[in-house]
């Protein structure tokens, strides 16, 4: 038992590291100067969501009143086509995966304390 326990820990402590030097590169990649880093990097901070913006632009087009229907019936193919960029291509940012890795990193540092 005290094996195995030993065993999960020393798991731990080399994800902690990897999870720990992750972020020590995220957050070193933030502190280049070059101009095609800054604009990749801007790509990763303000990550579009296009099946949003499809969404909105769908129910727009669906409330216009017109008489013929061509709004509704280009809106509701946006609207689905939407969700379904929404659905596979999410907005995550590099923010969002540093704290998604800061959370790892606090779990596993308040589960290895506790023994």
């Amino acid at each position: 038992m005290t094996d195995s326990l030993n065993e999960k820990i020393g798991r731990l402590r080399i994800v902690r590291e990897s999870v720990s030097r992750r972020s020590d590169l995220y957050s070193d990649m933030g502190k280049l100067d070059d101009k095609k880093t800054a604009q990749s990097m801007h790509a990763l901070n303000h990550a579009s969501a296009p099946g949003k913006k499809m969404q909105k632009l769908g129910f727009i087009l669906i409330w216009i009143p017109e008489p013929t229907g061509v709004t509704i019936a280009a809106g509701a193919p946006m609207v689905l086509a939407g969700r379904y960029f929404d659905k596979k291509y999410n907005g995550a940012t590099l923010k969002d995966i540093g704290q998604s890795t800061r959370e790892t990193i606090s779990s596993i540092n308040q589960f290895t304390t506790s023994f």
